[in-house]
């Protein structure tokens, strides 16, 4: 998103102001802040404008994200029209809201009209639908027409990442009327590096790659030297999945396509990087159980979102406990056990929160399937073993030698040895059987393990305490 910067021998932006941007340890740097806040309490509009107005659009989100909320609505509405709008797909959602909702409508869909078709929409889709109508009722016909049709896919497809602008010529061009039209038209993409061919009903028919066009003879027609496009994405897939077409085939960019097959734009590899980073970033969040929060998030939304897995957590704790319940005899004679056992039960939750973080990647990047899940989930069982065997010996010579009695330490080292195996095999089938039956794994599976680990580690333990020290 955005055009590239030019940079100085460090590598720094060769416009940027002398007092740098970063500090060493990659953040915007302190004495940076001190200056641009300063400038925004003094209302210094001609130092934001040379300062602000030369640094790349990441660089001013991440400015924006360095702020607190009043500077920051303060810095865009001194700006003016000297900002770049293009800064707000870098910051987080909170604060892209805060700042949109701190300006009026008009100068929104005037700004939105400096902007390219997917950078519009990231911005408007956040906002509510009575802002939105009103802001694209504002924007000249052919704008407005492209981004509702972009505003109208569902959520995290590649219609609603797609850029509208593209190149498209008929087949029975030549190479050189293709290049007049590049060089003649004004409404082009700032930057692209194919051109579609399209027929008179505007299905996609091919495409040609821009360094293909500059080695072919002017006189040479486009259909002569175009290629089919065997990797058109439908505008109504799924963002993850597009951004694995790019991956397997590595694409630069690629067409999108309607229900009939005709082009309504083009999917580039700077938004694909986005949609990569995003999936990866909300697979983590939903293995924590924290949903869609971000840093910019207030008290109550942060405590909102982590407390539905925090209740089914807490029902879950109680089924653990209630397996401690039924051994209390045994803990009330040998109160070794209530020290042991939680070691037991976090080490087993440990390993099987290793095996179900690979195996939730596997899933998600497909590299886990049908042909080689039974390989995979002997391989699990097999290192559930090993270090079942390896931390059992270890902490049943600990055991053995803090409490003085061989028959603890022989007990905690068989517990541990099957919690290891039943957490290894429960890490890879609890991923795998929610996949299969439709939930998502990263959402549910930390739950389901815990509760196992925890059930089976307790089980285990003071059900194998009660059964030796009954015998003695």
């Amino acid at each position: 998103m955005g055009e590239p910067e030019t940079q100085g021998i460090d590598g720094t932006p060769a416009d940027a102001p002398e007092h740098g941007i970063y500090g060493e340890d990659g953040v915007i740097a302190a004495p940076f802040l001190a200056h641009i806040g300063a400038a925004i309490a003094d209302r210094d509009t001609l130092a934001l404008k040379e300062d602000v107005g030369s640094l790349h659009t990441s660089e001013v989100g991440d400015l924006l994200e360095a702020l607190i909320p009043e500077q920051r609505r303060a810095l865009v509405q001194l700006m003016g029209e000297e900002f770049d709008f293009t800064a707000l797909t870098e910051v987080d959602e909170a604060i892209r809201l805060d700042i949109v909702g701190s300006l009026p409508n008009a100068q929104i869909a005037k700004a939105l009209q400096h902007l390219e078709s997917d950078d519009a929409v990231y911005i408007l889709e956040d906002l509510e639908q009575a802002d939105q109508d009103e802001i694209l009722s504002r924007l000249p016909f052919t704008e407005r027409v492209r981004l509702r049709r972009s505003l109208g896919y569902p959520e995290e497809t590649a219609g609603r990442r797609m850029q509208t602008e593209f190149v498209a010529v008929p087949p029975f061009w030549t190479v050189g009327q293709t290049i007049d039209y590049m060089r003649d038209e004004q409404n082009l993409p700032e930057s692209f590096s194919q051109i579609f061919v399209i027929d008179p009903t505007f299905r996609l028919v091919g495409a040609v790659d821009l360094d293909r066009i500059l080695r072919t003879k002017r006189a040479v027609k486009i259909e002569d030297v175009m290629r089919e496009t065997r990797h058109a994405i439908p505008a109504t897939m799924d963002q993850e999945e597009a951004a694995k077409i790019f991956e397997q085939y590595d694409l630069l960019s690629a067409a999108v396509v309607d229900e009939n097959e005709r082009l309504v734009g083009v999917l580039t590899i700077d938004d694909v990087v986005d949609v990569i980073t995003q999936e990866a970033e909300e697979d983590l969040m939903r293995m924590g159980g924290v949903g869609d929060e971000e840093l910019s998030d207030s008290v109550l939304a942060a405590g909102r979102s982590r407390v539905p897995w925090l209740m089914v957590n807490l029902v879950t704790a109680f089924l653990a406990a209630s397996v401690i319940s039924l051994f209390d005899g045994t803990i009330e004679q040998i109160v070794a056990l209530a020290i042991l056992m939680p070691i037991v039960a976090g080490m087993g939750g440990n390993a099987g929160s290793q095996t179900m973080t690979v195996t939730v990647r596997a899933l998600a990047t497909r590299d886990l399937d049908i042909y080689n899940a039974g390989r995979i989930i002997r391989r699990e069982m097999a290192v559930g073993i090993l270090n079942g065997v390896i931390f059992a010996t270890l902490i049943g010579l600990v055991a053995g030698i803090w409490f003085q009695d061989v028959n603890i330490g022989g007990i905690i080292a068989a517990a541990m040895i099957i919690n290891m195996f039943v957490a290894a095999l429960a890490g890879i089938l609890i991923p795998l059987l929610l996949d299969r039956l439709g939930a998502d794994p990263a959402v549910a599976s930390a739950v389901f393990l815990t509760t196992v680990t925890d059930v089976v580690g307790f089980f285990a333990f003071l059900g194998l305490a009660t059964w030796w020290f009954g015998l003695l």
